[in-house]
């Protein structure tokens, strides 16, 4: 065998093998982003290198394989949840409390379901966010929110209430994909719509009470105020127009008798 030959076989073995290599990164990555879906992007962002983002999801999924997580059983999942509803009750009186209740009702389900929760919160987020990719991020929103300086706001507290309710919910067995899919379709939050709706029902029932009579009597106001509006507009019109009159310019008979 000449060794242009030889020269020739190196470099299609070196291609092949070239090309293999970008194929496997390929796949990876597309592995990669449909597995944490917008996980993948706040890491990417958050490095600045795909490359460098990857290889640390890549070390996610082997440690989460370490871990011995179980499924709640139905007496467990109803004590959370009862803990949750009381934790959604007390949110009105005190937001800040409900916030840190919240946010220990996550490490303790999270202890009893097998995750480790002695690490730092980072390392916590990112151990959920294996099994649970979109919701962790509502996690971090919810722990800024709790951890906040200085006075915040009761709109940012109920936000941050119902990322922990995305997430609870989520590891009580809730499908949180299922979450996503109707506020993406509606375009509206339905579990902060929920938590604003349980707050008023279950804390003030008065409020709520007075809420409903308010909107009552605005209606009431409405429809009075658009009758009464459409009997001027009538006196008004026919105060412009005139009697009605047909085509030969005389009254008609009803205008006739009406003016007499």
């Amino acid at each position: 065998m000449s060794g242009t030959a030889v020269v020739l076989i190196i470099v299609v073995l070196l291609v092949l093998v070239a090309l293999g290599v970008v194929l496997s990164r390929r796949r990876r990555s597309s592995q990669l982003q449909q597995h944490f879906g917008p996980e993948y992007e706040r890491s990417v962002a958050a490095t600045g290198d795909r490359r460098a983002a990857e290889t640390e999801l890549a070390e996610r999924r082997q440690r989460r394989e370490e871990f011995d997580v179980r499924d709640l059983s139905s007496e467990e999942s109803g004590r959370f949840r009862d803990s949750w509803n009381e934790i959604q009750r007390g949110f009105v009186d005190d937001p800040r409390q409900s916030l840190r209740s919240a946010d220990l009702l996550v490490a303790e389900i999270m202890r009893a379901r097998g995750y480790p929760v002695d690490d730092d919160f980072d390392r916590r987020a990112d151990d959920l966010s294996v099994d649970h990719p979109r919701v962790v991020q509502h996690y971090r929103e919810a722990r800024r929110v709790r951890d906040a300086d200085g006075e915040v706001d009761t709109e940012s507290q109920r936000t941050g209430l119902t990322s922990y309710r995305s997430l609870i919910n989520a590891l009580l067995g809730d499908d949180d994909a299922d979450h996503d899919a109707r506020r993406d379709e509606t375009g509206r939050d339905n579990v902060r719509d929920d938590v604003r709706d349980d707050t008023r029902r279950d804390v003030r029932p008065d409020d709520a009470r007075a809420d409903d009579d308010a909107r009552r009597a605005d209606v009431a106001t409405e429809h009075t105020d658009g009758t009464q509006a459409g009997r001027h507009a009538l006196h008004d019109e026919q105060r412009t127009t005139g009697p009605a009159t047909d085509p030969t310019g005389q009254r008609s008979p009803r205008t006739e008798e009406h003016t007499r």
